[in-house]
């Protein structure tokens, strides 16, 4: 996902500006020049993120392999969460830069994956949220994704 986020940056994006920026330099005067202007300071924000990128992508390490105690939450962790309604949610523990609502994925430093985090099935935990405090019970913790993901 990162890895693809900056092969895009770099064969794609930051050559279309680099031509924008360079067709807008050929027309004279930059002071007043809104093309190159706002070319430059994109170009700064691509470079910027460039960065960003090359560093986490340095700096990650890939967990290939499951724990010890698969009734345990760690990283990776699918947790499938029954809250006090008895609706039940299922979250996936990720990566800072992998995190995704919208499937589930919480970050790792959330406030929901701290409590989480050592916890086994069957475990009740407290989640302090921005809207007050939370009981959950952990129903099941699985390392492989279900089937509906």
């Amino acid at each position: 996902m990162l890895r693809d986020e900056l092969t895009n940056i770099w064969r794609v994006t930051r050559p279309a500006v680099t031509k924008i920026v360079s067709a807008a330099a050929a027309l004279g005067d930059r002071s007043e020049n809104a093309d190159y202007i706002y070319g430059k300071k994109h170009l700064r924000e691509i470079d910027k993120r460039i960065r960003y990128l090359t560093k986490r992508l340095d700096n990650l390490e890939i967990v290939d392999r499951k724990p010890t105690e698969l009734d345990k939450v760690f990283f990776g962790a699918w947790i499938h969460l029954e809250d006090a309604t008895g609706a039940i949610n299922l979250v996936r523990i990720v990566g800072a830069d992998e995190f995704d609502l919208k499937k589930g994925w919480i970050s790792l430093k959330s406030p929901l994956a701290v409590a989480l985090l050592g916890k086994r099935e069957g475990d009740d935990i407290v989640v302090k949220l921005p809207n007050g405090k939370q009981e959950l019970y952990i129903q099941t913790v699985s390392y492989e994704p279900p089937d509906n993901t």
